[in-house]
């Protein structure tokens, strides 16, 4: 099952970053794959809420429903899941250092089936370049939180 990690600073501070992170429909500004997300479940974003999420990767589009599983203040946990794979995005979030947040972003990714599990290998060197784009983009958004 391919795992990508990525440790990086951003300036907001830790209360900033997970108020945002924690709803999933800003997936659109952060995350290179994401095309649409749309929440599902009524009310404030709280445990159990529920988003719609259509993403394409490598050129393959696909939709995965993400319930917010864990949400404290140093932790966000999203799991999507679809017919054909699993997973589990995990937003650690602590102060860093020298101001602002260190954030810690790890993706599990498990396939279904036997044919995905063929191509886990590949799938690890695609998903550890989306990491990088990512990471990237993530610490471009938030840090224009801060005015």
């Amino acid at each position: 099952m391919p795992t990508v990690n990525r440790t990086f600073t951003v300036q907001p501070d830790p209360t900033t970053v997970v108020g945002y992170l924690k709803d999933f429909s800003h997936a659109e500004a952060w995350d290179p794959g994401t095309e649409s997300c749309r929440q599902t479940t009524p009310g404030a974003v709280a445990v159990g809420t529920q988003w719609h999420n259509e993403s394409k990767i490598a050129g393959v589009s696909t939709e995965l429903t993400y319930t917010l599983t864990t949400l404290r203040d140093d932790v966000v946990v999203f799991e999507g899941e679809n017919d054909s794979a699993t997973t589990t995005d995990t937003i650690t979030v602590k102060p860093a250092a020298d101001g602002g947040s260190e954030i810690t972003y790890e993706a599990v990714i498990e396939a279904k089936g036997a044919a995905g599990k063929l191509g886990e290998p590949v799938l690890k060197l695609l998903f550890e370049r989306i990491g990088t784009k990512t990471e990237h983009q993530m610490t471009e958004v938030l840090n224009g939180l801060v005015a």
